[in-house]
């Protein structure tokens, strides 16, 4: 089997797109992965593009040549937008594979240990109510939906110092959340990497009554040592990776003990393999493993064969709001019920992309979310 053609496909989905990769061979056999990023995916689409040259003609069946071909053609290798383009070809070269010896993907990863996995639920909270109680009807709701887990952001527009009155704000909506969702639902805290130290490790001890399963991006990722002194000071665990990608980058914060749940991202880090040897490093630190997935619906498929084939995965993100778009643009939907994903156990991913529903909604103008959306006043 030898690979005929590569092509990108990219469709516009609420303030982003969302980007796909298919891969094509002479048996008739194609695979597909995905490399959304929230901003500046048009940079994203030509590394794509970029590496068709190199695959047209080769084995699809030998991934590690392909990777760590494509990853060090460039002397500027391991930069992020050829990881994202790399992510989306090599999830496609496993779903090719999975499809022609005719199993899952989790099954060449050395089978699996589920057959389903815990979904925490992100993406609810926002609207014209953001009081806090306005806030805990929106996590009750996701608790009658069956989620057990949920993340959102309560600090608002909170800086590196956090004005007192967000302080003030932030707890009470963390305490009234807790008040209505009882003490059973894990509450996962999200600050978005915002916070100096002083900020970070006095908002945790202000938080901690109230139980939170993780603190994720309390301060900026550049600094890891100061991601260390946060975990030192604090009765959280921390949740961090997003924004770091490839297991060398992932190397220091292990060695550091500077975070106690790692999320590295299966579009970003440069595929389902990559994230399976981070994975295996962390097991080794006893850290444990919730993949970022803020990305499309193939971005869930790929993660949850990833779920399936390593020990120390706790959950798995999940945007229930987005469940109908994601359906929409699959052969094959994600199945949740009650809290949990089902692990797919179609060969390959377990799924297509619906070409006709991607040709209906065109990419978003700039391919790219504006900063005021995301960043608030985080300087």
């Amino acid at each position: 089997m030898k690979i005929t053609d590569v092509k990108v496909f990219v469709t516009g989905a609420e303030m982003a797109n969302f980007m796909f990769v298919k891969i094509y061979t002479d048996s008739g056999l194609t695979g597909v992965g995905e490399c959304s990023v929230e901003r500046f995916g048009e940079i994203v689409h030509k590394a794509a593009e970029s590496f068709r040259e190199f695959l047209i003609g080769k084995d699809p069946a030998n991934i590690e040549y392909i990777w760590n071909s494509l990853y060090k053609q460039m002397f500027w290798y391991g930069q992020f937008a050829i990881l994202c383009a790399l992510s989306g070809v090599e999830q496609a070269l496993w779903d090719l594979k999975g499809k022609s010896l005719g199993v899952p993907v989790y099954d060449l990863m050395g089978g699996k240990l589920r057959d389903t996995v815990r979904a925490y639920a992100n993406g609810w909270s926002g609207g014209p109510d953001d009081s806090p109680s306005g806030v805990a009807k929106q996590a009750q709701a996701m608790v009658d939906r069956g989620f057990s887990a949920m993340k959102w952001d309560p600090f608002r527009t909170g800086g590196q110092v956090i004005p007192k009155h967000e302080e003030v704000y932030s707890v009470e909506c963390v305490k009234t959340v807790r008040e209505a969702v009882g003490p059973e639902v894990d509450l996962l805290i999200e600050c978005h990497g915002r916070f100096n130290l002083w900020s970070a490790i006095r908002m945790a001890h202000k938080l901690e009554p109230f139980d939170p399963s993780f603190y994720e991006e309390p301060v900026p990722p550049d600094n890891i040592d100061a991601m260390a002194e946060v975990q030192r000071s604090i009765n959280i665990p921390v949740a961090t990776g997003e924004r770091l990608f490839t297991r060398w980058d992932f190397r220091q914060l292990f060695e550091k003990q500077a975070a106690r749940i790692i999320q590295p991202d299966i579009c970003h880090t440069g595929g389902i393999f990559e994230l399976k040897k981070i994975a295996a490093m962390a097991e080794t630190y006893y850290i444990a493993v919730q993949p970022h997935n803020s990305n499309g619906p193939l971005s869930t498929f790929a993660s949850l064969h990833l779920d399936a084939s390593i020990p120390n995965v706790i959950f798995q993100e999940y945007f229930p709001i987005r469940q109908d778009r994601y359906a929409s643009l699959l052969t094959e939907a994600v199945e949740y019920e009650d809290g949990y994903l089902k692990i797919p156990d179609r060969p390959g991913i377990g799924t297509d992309i619906n070409e006709d529903e991607i040709a209906k909604h065109p990419p978003l103008e700039g391919t790219s979310v504006a900063p005021s959306t995301w960043m608030g006043s985080y300087w």
